[in-house]
Formats: C-alpha cells, structure tokens, sequence
C-alpha cells in the first residue's frame, strides 16, 4: 500500500531521530516512491523548521555553525567543559611539552593545569591561555606572535605559522566548533583552521577537547580528517552510534 503524505512526513521523521540523518535515495526505495516527491517532502519539512536538507540527506537541525566571541561561547555548556577539562588535565605527565591552541574548552582546560605538574612547556595560540598559566612558576609558558583574532582572543597567521614549524611536542590539545563524522573537524575560521593544522603536524598525539554539541555540526574551516585524531574528551550526552563509530575509527574516547 503506498504511503499518503503525512504517514511519509511521520515516517521520516521517525527515521531521522532514529538515525541522525535520512537519505534521499534509500527514502525512495523504502517509500517506493520517486526522488523528486522525496525532496519535496523533505522541503516541506525543511520549511516547517522540522529538519535541514543537505546533499541528497536531512538531518535534523543546520548543521553549520556562526561564529561567536569567546566570552559568550564561555557561557554554553560550562558544566560539560569543567568535567572535559578536568580530564585534560589529568592526561599531563612530566616533562610534557604541549600546544594549546583557541577557544573556551581549552581555556578552562588551562585552569585546571596544576602548578605542581613537573617541566611542563605549553605553547598556545591563545592569550587568555598564556595569562592563565603564566601564574604557575613551574609551567613554562611560549606565546604564539601573529595575527590577533579578537573574538577568540588568540593569534593566527603566517607568523605564528613559522613559529610552530620550529619545535616539536607530545601533546595538542585542540578545541573546534564542529565534528563531522564524514568532514572531520572544523572551525569558523579558515585562518585558524590553517595554524590548526601546523600545529598538528607538530604535535605526537592529537586530543580534541568538544562537548557534545559539536558532534554533527561544522564551521567554514576545515582542520582535518577524524583519521588524525587520537583522543576525543567528550561529556556524556554524546550519541551512541557517534561513540561506536569513532571507536570504529581508532579513537580513543573518552566520556566525563
């Protein structure tokens, strides 16, 4: 028996907070009906602000990100980003050499940096980062010179490019705005995601810092493929089938 209208809206809709996504093709055989009536089911939908169409799929909200300054970015999911930071920070072994690079995860990872951590050395392109650590005597502390980038209070740019080429560390620690299971990571900023990437070719181990909004979404930049990845610190809203598949990729995850 074909499917009327609303039992295909309901379906799909089913389907989609099942599954995270629907795809136009496998709707149309599942339906047995034709793509173009899929696509216009899915744009009824899209205009009643019940999913968004991207690329022959739907998923169930905009998946691409606005950028906004750190001190409001400070204020979204704080809780989260104290348990992810915690773990970041108990990660630290002596004689690490580390880079810390933008934005609110990595901040409040630096907070949580005991002073007593032996020979720690940070880089980071973050300012608030460096003042926060430059209290602690036994951190030594290198500032990234570039481009200030004010609504991340950080630097970007050549300059800070060249720098990072010059040295070597264990550890990156790397906040981003999105986490595309196909993308990758990302952030809103093509500039950023440029030094993002020098930092990771310097750096042994990868770990992204993300709480679980940051999953299924991106910014303009791209930073790399999640097959760069070694540690993901996440809070435990992440999605199931998320977790099984980045585990399915080699990453170690970690849930706080």
């Amino acid at each position: 028996m074909t499917l009327n209208i609303v039992d295909r809206h309901q379906l799909i809709l089913k389907k989609l907070e099942e599954n995270g996504y629907v795809n136009v093709n496998e709707l149309s055989q599942d339906f047995n009906v034709s793509v173009v009536t899929i696509r216009k089911d899915l744009k009824l939908l899209e205009e009643r602000k019940l999913l968004f169409r991207s690329h022959g799929k739907a998923v169930p909200a905009n998946p691409y990100i606005k950028e906004h300054h750190v001190n409001i970015k400070e204020k979204i999911h704080p809780q989260e980003k104290n348990r992810i930071a915690k773990a970041a920070a108990a990660s630290l072994a002596p004689y690490d050499s580390i880079i810390i690079a933008s934005g609110t995860s990595v901040i409040e990872f630096a907070r949580h940096i005991s002073a007593t951590t032996e020979d720690l050395t940070v880089l980071t392109a973050s300012l608030n980062t460096a003042l926060i650590l430059s209290e602690n005597t036994n951190i030594d502390v290198m500032q990234l010179g570039g481009i200030v980038r004010k609504s991340s209070s950080s630097v970007i740019g050549p300059t800070a490019e060249k720098m990072l080429s010059e040295f070597t560390f264990t550890k990156l620690f790397l906040g981003v705005d999105g986490i595309d299971l196909e993308f990758g990571l990302t952030t809103t900023n093509s500039m950023e995601a440029s030094l993002n990437k020098e930092m990771i070719k310097a750096a042994q181990k990868i770990i992204v810092l993300a709480d679980s909004s940051k999953f299924g979404r991106k910014g303009f930049g791209k930073i790399c493929g999640l097959d760069e990845v070694d540690q993901i610190i996440t809070d435990n809203n992440i999605d199931k089938k998320t977790k099984e598949r980045l585990t399915e990729l080699g990453i170690d995850v970690t849930i706080v």
